[in-house]
């Protein structure tokens, strides 16, 4: 592979920024755009993205293709501090949520959605540990790879060994045909909850299931699979 077809890692930048958030709506819904399911690209983005970018840069790299930036992993080494933006956050995007949908307004699909974050969201939502660091990754089709995924995980995860953390979990989209229990423990995970989400259930015909997976950062370095997270 040449050096112009190799996926590179790095540390996030803040001129970053507009690149993250449209990979965010580009692999949105199950690795594919999100504006099927939901229209307001910036909305989406800032409520996924927003804590990350802001309050822990330090946490986040990028992978680039061709000196662009083609996807990202964002990692939280507080937690606590995450739930108390959170908290605020979700109030400011719902009230925006609520005023766009008068000034757009919102088509059919996007008002579904919004229904279903108001009334399911909460309750589709596997359990996780408390306190833990966690992350969550997107890259996009033409960078996506064992190799890409591994080395982002990996950088991570040596990042939070060097700050002295135990254990991280994160939240991934799974589906009965791909991405099961054993691809998982191939890369040192375990899940320890997993919940069917219906966001997708009017654009989907498989089920999906969200599933929390846990690794102890005292376990070996993650193994050389064939198959993608």
């Amino acid at each position: 592979m040449s050096d112009a077809d190799a996926v590179q890692l790095r540390p996030y930048r803040p001129a970053d920024r507009e690149a993250v958030r449209r990979i965010c709506a580009d692999t949105g819904f199950l690795g594919r755009p999100i504006d099927p399911v939901f229209e307001d690209r910036e909305l989406f983005a800032d409520y996924l993205t927003g804590y990350y970018t802001r309050f822990e840069p330090d946490a986040l790299l990028v992978c680039e293709l061709g000196g662009q930036v083609r996807g990202y992993l964002m990692g939280c080494r507080h937690p606590l501090r995450k739930q108390a933006f959170q908290a605020f956050a979700n109030i400011a995007v719902a009230a925006r949520a609520l005023y766009r949908c008068y000034t757009r307004p919102y088509n059919r699909a996007s008002r579904a959605f919004l229904r279903w974050v108001l009334l399911n969201s909460w309750r589709e939502v596997p359990a996780a540990p408390r306190n833990t660091p966690h992350f969550h990754l997107n890259v996009l089709p033409e960078a996506r790879s064992v190799r890409s995924t591994r080395a982002l995980i990996q950088a991570f995860l040596d990042f939070l060994r060097a700050h002295g953390h135990r254990r991280v979990y994160g939240q991934m989209v799974t589906f009965t045909t791909r991405r099961n229990e054993g691809l998982f423990n191939r890369y040192g995970f375990r899940v320890i909850d997993r919940v069917l989400v219906t966001k997708y259930r009017a654009h989907h015909s498989e089920p999906v299931l969200l599933s929390t997976v846990v690794k102890d950062l005292g376990s070996a370095a993650l193994g050389r699979g064939s198959e993608r997270m």
